[in-house]
This record gives structure tokens, C-alpha cells and sequence, in this order.
């Protein structure tokens, strides 16, 4: 294969991608992401895609492959894992001709055959940098599915500077061979609101760990205070394993796109408090709604969120009530921040940025680099 330069840049690369251990519904902004990258690149005329998903998992562009089923758990994950290694022809038949395989749920499951090149997307290392939010089965399985594929793949593409900076650190891999690429927010699914707001701050984040929901509640307990009618309003899965909530908390649970969009458009406030992300997507999502965003200053989130949000200690209850009131009373001057903000963080910037990556390992892989 010859490289592809100059002239040839218009020439189509052709890209496998690979989405074996998707989980429907399970997997938050990752799933967005890939949702996202799919749908782009199988609009572009530059990229042949091939995509495949498990029987149970339907994405636009994609097809199903027949005896791989995804489930949530580590369990789940490693069992679809496996029957991709067993039933490996099947996926492989859907990627045939593939220049590169991409993996952007960092599992490389099955492996590209030897002439294809290999992209992993690697989200964060939290499991390093965190340890303690992790059960050992699931730390175990990171070691082999996350960090010797990462080690193993032409290149990593992750999603800020700081995983960059975590992945280089935490897994040895050349800081050449990682290329970061942003994720992005369709502006034209959100109808920003710059009138009147319900009294009600929103946190739309599953019940893991990092996502930080006791300080929270602790926070918001503390702002009712001088606001009694201030409610919070919890979207997301797995909230249950948090147990009860005061009866000011709206726990929502998993709701549809439509519903999160109404209530970015109608929340006083999305406080984003989580002590670790390798991007966050639910502020700029926010922010393309028109509502304030107070967040964490921790991992990626300043990055991400720019000078467009009002930052606090995620560890401090104290100091989050602060943020999340400055927020409400700065309403205005952050909705046009925000909007401006978002403006040049688009998916097909993001897309742009991997069709890059392709055509680099390709290249590379046809220099003998």
C-alpha cells in the first residue's frame, strides 16, 4: 500500500471499526462518542467505512454481528469479548478490506489481522490515577483489555491533554503515538433558553463512584438554606446503588434525549461535581442550552469548559454550594460564554481529527514506519 499524501489526501481510507463490547444505554458519553464518530465518518466521502456492533446493539452505519451479545458488568464485557475471539471470522468478514481498524472502546476485540493498522481510543486512565473507585476484577480486567492494547496499537487517540498526559505517564506510550482529539456537541439538537429558569439544579451522570453525588446532595442541603425552594434533579443509571435521597431530590433515572434536552433547557443550573473526567460532555451540552454550568475543577473539566463556567472544589460541600450559587447569579454573562464556547466544538471538527489519524497510521504502516 502506498502512502497517502499531497494529492492522494481526497482518496478514500478505508476504516474498520470495531464496537464489540458496546453496551445500549450503558455507557455515557463514550457511547455518545461513538455514536457520533459512526454516523460522521459514514457521511464523508474521503472514508469506506465498515462497522460492527453485537447482535443486541443497533448503530446507524453499522451491522450486527450474529452471536456476540454486549451486557453491562465486567462480566458482560468479558464474555462479549470472548465470543468475539471465538466467533473472530464473523467480525473480521464485516471489517474485511479495512486499511485500519478502530477500536474506539479501547478493547481490541478481535485483533486486526497483521496488514491491518490499529487505532485505540483510549478515554482516560482513571483506573491508575483512581484505583480505589475500582473492585479488582475490574482493575484486573483494564490491565488486559485498556493498557496492552493501548501499548500495542499504532496510535492512541484520546479526548483532552490531560488523558494525554495520564496515558503517557501511566502506560509508557510514546507521547508521538497519542493524538488528541475533542469530542464535540450538535448545537442544532439544543435550543439554547435565555429566559426564565425553573428553580432546579440538574446532574446528569450515572451512580458511579467519581460522579460525586453524596457532596452533592450535602452541597445543595446547604444552598437551601437562603433558597427553600431549590430542588435537584438526578438523570442517569444506576442512581439506586446511591440509596435514599431527601424529597427535594428528583431522581429521574435514565431518560430520553428529548428529556435531557427540556431540562437543560429549563434547570437553573447543571453542576457538574465530578472528581474525575477525561472530557465531560454534559457541560458543553448545557451550555448549548443556554444553561449556566458550575463544575469541578478537577481532570479535564477546566479544559473542556474553558473560561465558560464557574469552578469549585469537588471535595468541599461548602465551596460547591458556592460555585453552584455564583453560577445561578452569573446566569446571563455564562449563557453567552457558553453558546460562544460550544460554537467551535463540533462533532465534525472531531471527525475531522480522526480521519486524520487514519490516514496517518496508514501511511506510516505503508512508509515501513
Amino acid at each position: 500500500m502506498r502512502p497517502l499524501h499531497g494529492s492522494d489526501a481526497r482518496v478514500p481510507v478505508d476504516v474498520g471499526v470495531s464496537l464489540m463490547t458496546m453496551v445500549a444505554g450503558g455507557m455515557g458519553g463514550s457511547e455518545t462518542y461513538a455514536r457520533a464518530l459512526v454516523a460522521g465518518l459514514a457521511r464523508r466521502d474521503d472514508v469506506a467505512l465498515r462497522a460492527a456492533t453485537p447482535e443486541n446493539v443497533a448503530v446507524e452505519g453499522a451491522v450486527s454481528v450474529r452471536g456476540i451479545v454486549a451486557r453491562p458488568s465486567t462480566i458482560g464485557r468479558l464474555r462479549a469479548i470472548a465470543s468475539s475471539v471465538l466467533l473472530g471470522r464473523r467480525v473480521r468478514a464485516a471489517l474485511a478490506d479495512a486499511a485500519v481498524i478502530h477500536y474506539p472502546f479501547t478493547v481490541a476485540a478481535p485483533r486486526a489481522r497483521r496488514n491491518q493498522a490499529t487505532v485505540i481510543t483510549v478515554h482516560d486512565v482513571q483506573h491508575k490515577e483512581l484505583p480505589r473507585l475500582f473492585s479488582p476484577l475490574e482493575r484486573l480486567f483494564r490491565v488486559f483489555a485498556y493498557d496492552r492494547p493501548a501499548r500495542r496499537a499504532d496510535l492512541v487517540i484520546t479526548i483532552s491533554e490531560f488523558a494525554k498526559a495520564g496515558i503517557v505517564r501511566h502506560l509508557g506510550v510514546d507521547t508521538a503515538r497519542v493524538q488528541v482529539v475533542p469530542l464535540g456537541v450538535d448545537t442544532s439538537s439544543y435550543q439554547p433558553n435565555l429566559g426564565e429558569r425553573a428553580a432546579f439544579v440538574l446532574y446528569p451522570a450515572r451512580g458511579w463512584p467519581h460522579k460525586n453525588h453524596v457532596r452533592l446532595v450535602e452541597a445543595i442541603e446547604l444552598l437551601r438554606r437562603d433558597r427553600p425552594g431549590l430542588r435537584l434533579v438526578l438523570t442517569g443509571g444506576d442512581l439506586e446503588r446511591l440509596g435514599d435521597f431527601p424529597d427535594w431530590v428528583d431522581v429521574r433515572g435514565l431518560v430520553s434525549g428529548e428529556e435531557l434536552r427540556r431540562l437543560y433547557q429549563d434547570a437553573s443550573v447543571l453542576a457538574f461535581p465530578s472528581l474525575y473526567e477525561g472530557f465531560g460532555l454534559p457541560p458543553l451540552e448545557a451550555m448549548a442550552s443556554g444553561c449556566p454550568v458550575a463544575a469541578s475543577n478537577a481532570g479535564s473539566i477546566p479544559e473542556v469548559c474553558g473560561t465558560a463556567a464557574v469552578y469549585f472544589d469537588p471535595h468541599d460541600p461548602v465551596d460547591i454550594a458556592r460555585g453552584i450559587g455564583d453560577a445561578i447569579d452569573q446566569t446571563k454573562e455564562l449563557q453567552r460564554a457558553g453558546l460562544a464556547h460550544v460554537a467551535s466544538l463540533t462533532w465534525d471538527r472531531c471527525v475531522d481529527g480522526h480521519v486524520e489519524a487514519y490516514r496517518k497510521v496508514v501511511s506510516g504502516r505503508a512508509l515501513g514506519s
